[in-house]
């Protein structure tokens, strides 16, 4: 794990050393043209379908695909799913061996074994070219008994680490100041609301979105419960009982109760985020570490610097939330047209390819590949600088079968919020779905 850790931290700092802030891409930030390929093209007529979850494909990708098809003239066909039933629609994709040559999942051992079985359903791809050139701690999180089953083309800071995003005119003009604190988080909050803005856009209509306030500060509840990771793990602790656990979820549903997410959470929709944030009506929000750039991407009247980042507050958290598991390209194994999806995959991971993505995808500042350049800008490069990088990975990646529960999390969260259940019960309910999928993959610490 340390090991893990440090080589994360290494690309962190390389993207943030000399020049972060001035990127020197391949090609201008904003072209429209992928470079050209480096090989003969070769027509197929081929069309491979590509399953994916909402938001997980990148229209610079789309536009990838559009230069792939030229060259190759294999057609991807992108099948987007909503977020809440793509899990159930892909199961049933992969276990009736038709309509899906690639699919997209969450990284993570607990998700490679038991959402997507991928020793079963995704082909092995340990011996690709482009192998060599991914970060092994996040090839890590797409293996399974050391074999490589997804390629994660996912910025795994910038589009990983969630924070707290701060609209800096809002803060300068009311002289206040970035909390250190849950307390003085909550002070700021409830002067905000004060003066008539709502502190945090919070949407939870997604029923994923607002789980993250509770994961994402697992390596502060590692470091006031020193080895309860291990402990989880192994069997030898629950949630349920956890005095750290239940102290974090009775301060989430302590903002919602004061109204700090605003009167309409309940239905605020994610996609919305950087319109909310760029009206002024919201002092912040719980989003990327790119959000700044995705709302300058969006309203070009608006700085990306105009935004700034701090760790989500939760048990006076001030750690980099490290998480190198995230959406990740898998071939299925039932595939008619393997070889043309490792195609794709071996024309996305040319370098000059990656770097377009980065240069053209507002929420990549880097990928975790050598040989490219991150574009990190200055509010980036001051969060680096100002908070430690955490020494274990968030919650999600850290503990076993936690994230195939997100969206039951996410269901507990609202019951916890309109008062149909307690802290107490959504941690028991995350010990009954961890025995239950514990036991579906014949775990040997629940078998005792």
């Amino acid at each position: 794990m340390k090991r893990a850790l440090i080589l994360l931290a290494a690309v962190v700092l390389a993207g943030c050393s000399g020049t972060a802030a001035t990127p020197t891409p391949t090609q201008a930030p904003g072209s429209t043209t992928p470079p050209a390929a480096s090989v003969a093209p070769t027509k197929e007529n081929v069309t491979i379908e590509v399953m994916a979850s909402q938001d997980w494909i990148k229209s610079s990708e789309q536009v990838l695909a559009g230069r792939f098809e030229e060259q190759t003239g294999i057609h991807i066909d992108f099948q987007i799913i909503p977020s809440a039933q793509y899990f159930d629609v892909l199961k049933t994709k992969l276990s009736s061996g038709q309509g899906v040559d690639l699919f997209l999942g969450q990284a993570g051992k607990s998700d490679m074994k038991l959402q997507y079985d991928a020793a079963k359903n995704a082909v092995d791809l340990t011996n690709e070219s482009w192998v060599k050139t991914l970060d092994p701690v996040v090839a890590d999180q797409s293996s399974l008994d050391g074999k490589l089953y997804g390629a994660e083309v996912w910025d795994v800071v910038a589009a990983n680490y969630w924070v707290m995003v701060y609209n800096k005119d809002i803060f300068s003009q009311n002289n206040l100041s970035v909390p250190k604190t849950f307390d003085d988080f909550e002070k700021l909050c409830e002067t905000l609301k004060g003066k008539g803005i709502t502190p945090v856009y919070e949407p939870i209509s997604d029923g994923w979105h607002h789980v993250l306030w509770f994961p994402e500060v697992g390596a502060q509840i590692e470091a006031l419960d020193a080895g309860l990771d291990a402990k989880l793990n192994g069997n030898t602790a629950t949630f349920a009982g956890n005095a750290t656990m239940t102290k974090a979820l009775t301060q989430i549903n302590d903002l919602y109760q004061k109204g700090y997410f605003g009167k309409n959470a309940l239905s605020a929709k994610e996609a919305d985020t950087s319109k909310a944030m760029s009206g002024g009506n919201y002092a912040m929000t719980l989003s990327e570490l790119s959000r700044g750039q995705q709302i300058a991407a969006a309203y070009p009247n608006l700085k990306a610097t105009s935004f700034g980042y701090f760790p989500i507050p939760i048990l006076d958290n001030q750690l980099q939330p490290t998480h190198p598991a995230g959406p990740t390209w898998m071939v299925s194994s039932k595939s008619q047209h393997v070889a043309e999806a490792k195609k794709w995959l071996d024309f996305m991971m040319q370098p000059a390819n990656l770097q377009w993505l980065i240069d053209n995808t507002p929420d990549f500042e880097t990928l975790p590949f050598t040989g490219v350049k991150a574009k990190w800008d200055a509010s980036q490069a001051d969060f680096f600088k100002n908070y430690a990088q955490a020494k274990t990975l968030v919650m999600q990646d850290a503990v076993n079968y936690v994230n195939p529960q997100w969206m039951d999390l996410g269901k507990w969260l609202v019951n916890m919020f309109t008062g149909q259940k307690t802290a107490t019960d959504m941690l028991k309910n995350i010990d009954a779905g961890r025995t239950t999928l514990a036991k579906a993959a014949q775990d040997p610490a629940w078998s005792k």
